[in-house]
């Protein structure tokens, strides 16, 4: 007897080794991509064309150099006592609205009470420096219930304008391939700029473009519609931090090729009146009515935010809406939605439903979060200009992939996703009307999937999947070209890809 509890404690033991062994070669397994040095800061190597993969961590929220703030209260509310709770929200947050802002361009937080408060339309914030807080998004805390019938959001953020050319400041870039990864453009005519400016880096779409990544050439059914260039305008949104010379640094780096073959790229400089900033939602429960598993005729956003720089979601669930929690805009920028859930949507299962985070705007971060019964959970849409984040995600009983959906998105990084799905980064040929190719610089960084097709466009750039643990397959269409593809089932070091460039970047700083 004592010599088998003797065998038992030594296989014990050995197994014990074992599994240290292997976690310690899994956390040690370099990419040929970026490496770390001696002294733990990150090398990036690049391609035979020059391009790495990029930074991705100034992203959200004050591009994750300032914490999500606790901005004081000014004004508490309770639920009405019967009926609609939707204008004495509105009224709260009108009257807040009209408050001078602090020198950090708050205006102040707004306290909703524990209990349900019922919303048959919709709550807009469109001034910023407003912070909605509930007291908890579980049950017994802040629930807000759209009612009845109509499909429409929730909750709107958004200013107003537009981006707006300020004229005379357009100049060509002198360089004739700028890689991914740069973080400069040289111009012909630095003298109209200086340091602080917003400027556009703007990448027009060609003719040449469209022929060589094929996407005149999308295989027809009803409804398909080929790509034209003048569609594939890309702005991209930086700021100059220094120039040098004929070389204007800006705080992000390029996302694509800027090739002149396919026409080169711009830089000018811009203005946006309108655009608010510094607005917050949390510790909230929204809910919506429905009539079905399959009813359409309900909420089908809990947030939409649009025309807003520097915000957050934080703590928030939102459950049997058709659409998503939160729903950002192509106008959105530097937004940090943190965790939160978006839970059994109701709607049919097909297109244009289930969207349970999606991010068509720029430099925002989705991370923490999870899912259930979503279609495409973590999601970006037709030409959406990165860089994005979604880190540390979760999504369970999906319904169709997570990744990139169509039409061009530039530079998202889907950082240790799990999902009993899919993720994919393909060409969709003529699903819907014509996604084509869904982008480039989509990398898939240690994910957990049930499969995975992660492809590279015919041009200008490359899409990467390193550490996916799962099976990967063809995609929708055989023929395309593979994307770089590396340590398949194995997780790779960093851990996490974001959290190691937020951290090198704070170190060199």
């Amino acid at each position: 007897m004592k010599k088998l509890i003797h065998i038992k404690t030594i296989l014990g033991a050995l197994v014990c080794l074992l599994v240290v062994l292997l976690f310690s070669f899994r956390k040690f397994q370099e990419s040929k991509f970026i490496s770390l040095g001696k002294d733990r800061s990150l090398i990036y190597h690049p391609d035979e064309n020059g391009n790495i993969i990029p930074d991705f961590s100034r992203v959200g929220y004050h591009q994750g150099d300032l914490d999500i703030p606790s901005v004081s209260v000014v004004k508490s509310i309770s639920p009405a006592t019967s009926g609609s709770s939707q204008e004495l929200i509105q009224a709260a947050i009108d009257e807040v609205s009209n408050l001078n802002p602090d020198k950090n361009g708050f205006r102040g937080a707004i306290l909703l009470k524990k209990g349900t408060y019922i919303i048959p339309g919709t709550i807009k914030i469109n001034k910023g420096g407003i912070v909605l807080r509930g007291e908890g998004d579980g049950a017994k805390g802040t629930k807000l219930l759209a009612s009845g019938k109509g499909k429409r959001s929730l909750i709107i953020v958004s200013g107003s304008g537009a981006v707006k050319e300020i004229k005379g400041t357009r100049t060509l870039l002198t360089q004739d391939d700028v890689p991914v990864g740069q973080v400069f453009v040289p111009v012909e005519n630095p003298e109209y700029f200086k340091v602080g400016d917003e400027i556009i880096v703007y990448r027009p779409g060609t003719d040449l473009w469209i022929k060589d990544l094929q996407m005149d050439q999308i295989i027809p059914r009803e409804g398909t519609k080929q790509w034209h260039a003048k569609e594939y305008n890309l702005s991209f949104e930086r700021v100059i931090t220094k120039i040098v010379g004929k070389q204007l640094f800006i705080d992000q780096p390029i996302m694509m090729p800027l090739e002149k073959k396919y026409g080169g790229a711009e830089v000018f400089k811009y203005s946006f009146n309108g655009r608010i900033a510094e607005v917050g939602v949390e510790n909230i429960l929204f809910e919506s009515e429905y009539a079905t598993e399959t009813d359409e005729d309900h909420a089908w956003d809990a947030l939409e935010w649009n025309k807003i720089a520097h915000g957050w979601v934080s703590n928030v669930t939102a459950q049997f809406f058709g659409n998503s929690c939160v729903n950002i805009k192509s106008d959105a920028k530097y937004i940090t939605v943190r965790n939160s859930k978006c839970l059994d949507a109701k709607s049919i299962i097909t297109g244009g439903r289930r969207y349970s985070f999606n991010v068509d705007g720029q430099f925002n971060l989705v991370r923490d979060c999870e899912t259930t019964e979503g279609r495409h959970d973590y999601v970006t849409g037709s030409r959406t200009l990165g860089p994005n984040v979604f880190y540390n995600c979760k999504a369970k009983n999906t319904h169709a992939d997570i990744g990139p959906h169509h039409r061009w998105s530039v530079g998202t990084l889907y950082d240790n996703i799990t999902t009993d799905g899919e993720i994919n980064i393909q060409d969709r040929g003529n699903w819907g009307t014509g996604h084509g190719w869904v982008g480039t610089t989509q990398v898939v960084w240690n994910a957990k999937v049930k499969r995975a097709s992660v492809q590279s466009p015919w041009i200008s750039g490359k899409n990467y999947a390193i550490g996916i643990q799962g099976e990967k397959y063809n995609g929708r269409l055989e023929g395309k070209p593979d994307g770089e593809w590396e340590s398949r089932s194995q997780f790779v070091t960093p851990q996490s890809l974001y959290i190691a460039q937020l951290a090198d970047r704070k170190n060199k700083q």
